[in-house]
């Protein structure tokens, strides 16, 4: 099966996230797809270049990062979102691109299923 995911929730703030990654993980264990995980309202800050979660805590941030680059994922962050919250393509982190609603339909015509986190 082919999935498409959108994250909205910040890293940190809810479990919306987590949920999120460890869905993505396990569906990839179970030998499924994830085509496009579109990051959109406060999810846009899990591109944050700048972010440096304690060495003690779970990073989502280096996490997707991980993910995406083990299994071709593209990361989308949503550019309005991202503009709107000061998250500029200079401080974008490696493995994330911006892009447009255009990209997150795209993903949704192509998948089997489609899942909103947060």
């Amino acid at each position: 099966m082919k999935f498409a995911l959108q994250v909205n929730a910040s890293p940190y703030h809810s479990s919306g996230s987590l949920i999120a990654y460890r869905f993505a993980q396990t569906a990839l264990t179970m030998q499924h797809d994830i085509l496009r995980i579109f990051f959109y309202h406060d999810g846009i800050y899990h591109a944050l270049k700048s972010a440096t979660p304690p060495e003690d805590e779970f990073s989502l941030f280096s996490a997707w990062q991980t993910l995406a680059k083990a299994h071709d994922i593209d990361l989308i962050v949503c550019v309005s979102a991202a503009q709107r919250r000061g998250l500029l393509e200079d401080n974008l982190a490696d493995g994330f691109q911006l892009g447009g609603l255009g990209q997150l339909v795209e993903a949704t015509l192509l998948a089997d299923r489609f899942l909103v986190f947060g």
